[in-house]
């Protein structure tokens, strides 16, 4: 089925030739005289590279049939990551390959959206924010925790991000899985 491109809006998918691309963000452009243009942002779930594409207002491009599942993380292993889905809990592996840098936010018991199309696994959705817990991180220093000074912190799962300086081993903390930034301590 065919989408007009100001139908587009963010978390859509659509098709250009094989590849399925999903809408970041979408802006309507519109100068004095002329039709506007679709300026939209959008990701290869494919490859995960992210590229900008412009519209003439009343183009098409086709919708993709893609599906969303949930599914429980379980562990990683040689042949991948393996999910299990909370209905039938059936047992599936997904290589590192498809998830690509989304790998790195993932840990035991984590709920997420597999993103499915034609029985392929092409991704998945992260919540906004986890929850992890320093697992080790250098001394804080007092009078240090007002001003914007970072340092590095390893999480409970392995992930490495920069943190305040008056986060210690143990702190639960929320971290950013869009940008991978410290958003809070957790109490």
């Amino acid at each position: 089925m065919a989408l007009n491109v100001t139908e587009l809006r963010n978390g859509t998918f659509f098709k250009e030739g094989k590849d399925i691309l999903l809408v970041l963000t979408y802006e309507h452009v519109k100068t004095g005289r002329g039709s506007g243009n679709i300026k939209v942002k959008v990701r290869n779930v494919r490859t995960g590279t992210v590229n900008e594409k412009s519209f003439i207002t009343g183009a098409r491009v086709d919708e993709a049939a893609v599906e969303k599942k949930k599914a429980q993380f379980l562990y990683q292993d040689s042949g991948g990551f393996n999910f299990m889905d909370p209905v039938s809990f059936e047992q599936f592996s997904i290589s590192a390959s498809v998830l690509g840098d989304q790998a790195k936010y993932l840990k035991d018991g984590l709920e997420v959206t597999l993103i499915i199309s034609e029985d392929e696994a092409l991704g998945l959705e992260l919540p906004m924010s986890l929850t992890y817990t320093v697992a080790e991180t250098g001394p804080g220093e007092k009078g240090n925790s007002v001003s914007n000074v970072f340092k590095e912190a390893s999480l409970d799962n392995g992930l490495v991000i920069k943190v305040p300086m008056f986060i210690k081993v143990g702190d639960r903390i929320k971290v950013d899985t869009r940008s991978g930034e410290y958003i809070e301590r957790v109490k």
